[in-house]
C-alpha cells in the first residue's frame, strides 16, 4: 500500500436525516465502528440481517460492525466486531469517514465510523445470541456491483432506505480508494 495514495484521500462526512419516520426526540447517541471489508479476490464481505421488529419485517444487507463498548477505542471496536460477525482478522487500510444518521422510530442518533479493511484470514464467527436468534445474521460475499444491487433491492422498505442511504456513499468511496491503491501497485 502506498501512503501517498491514502494521504490524497479525504474522509467522507455525511449528516443524514430519517425521512421515513416522524421525528419526536432523540435520547440516545450511539457510536459505532463499521467496515467495508474486501478480500484478496477483490470481493466484499457484508452481513445479511433478517428481522421482524419495531422497524417491520425485512431482510437487509449491511456492513459488519456495531456499537463501541465502554472504554473501547474505534480500532479495537472494529477489529472485535469483524472477528465476531465475519470471523475476519483484518488489516485496517484507512478510515473512510463518518456518517451521522438517525433512527427516529427508536429515538437514536448514530455516529457511524467507517473503515476500509483488507481481510487477512477468516475463522469462526462469535455471534451473540441476539444476532443469531433475533437478526439471523449471515455472511455475504459479493462483488461491488452485486453489493450495490443488494442495497438497491433493500431500499424497497423504510429501514432498507435508511441503511442504503448511509452505506452506499461509503461503499462507493471504498471502491475509489481500492482502485487508486490497485493502480499504484
Amino acid at each position: 500500500m502506498a501512503p501517498k495514495i491514502l494521504s490524497d484521500i479525504s474522509e467522507i462526512r455525511l449528516e443524514l436525516k430519517d425521512e421515513e419516520w416522524e421525528f419526536e426526540y432523540t435520547d440516545n447517541d450511539r457510536q459505532t465502528a463499521r467496515a467495508i471489508v474486501f478480500d484478496s479476490d477483490g470481493m466484499f464481505r457484508f452481513v445479511r440481517v433478517t428481522r421482524d421488529d419495531d422497524f417491520g419485517k425485512g431482510t437487509f444487507i449491511e456492513t459488519a460492525g456495531g456499537g463501541v463498548e465502554s472504554g473501547e477505542d474505534l480500532i479495537a471496536a472494529i477489529k472485535r466486531e469483524l472477528l465476531e460477525e465475519l470471523g475476519a482478522n483484518v488489516e485496517i487500510i484507512c478510515k473512510i469517514g463518518v456518517v451521522s444518521d438517525y433512527y427516529n422510530l427508536i429515538h437514536r442518533h448514530n455516529i457511524n465510523n467507517y473503515y476500509l479493511c483488507r481481510a487477512e484470514s477468516f475463522g469462526d464467527k462469535h455471534l451473540t445470541r441476539d444476532e443469531i436468534e433475533s437478526f439471523h445474521l449471515s455472511t455475504l460475499r459479493l462483488s461491488y456491483d452485486g453489493a450495490v444491487r443488494e442495497y438497491e433491492l433493500c431500499s424497497a422498505t423504510k429501514l432498507g432506505r435508511l441503511i442504503a442511504n448511509r452505506e452506499l456513499p461509503i461503499l462507493r468511496r471504498a471502491k475509489e480508494i481500492i482502485d487508486k491503491i490497485s493502480a499504484a501497485e
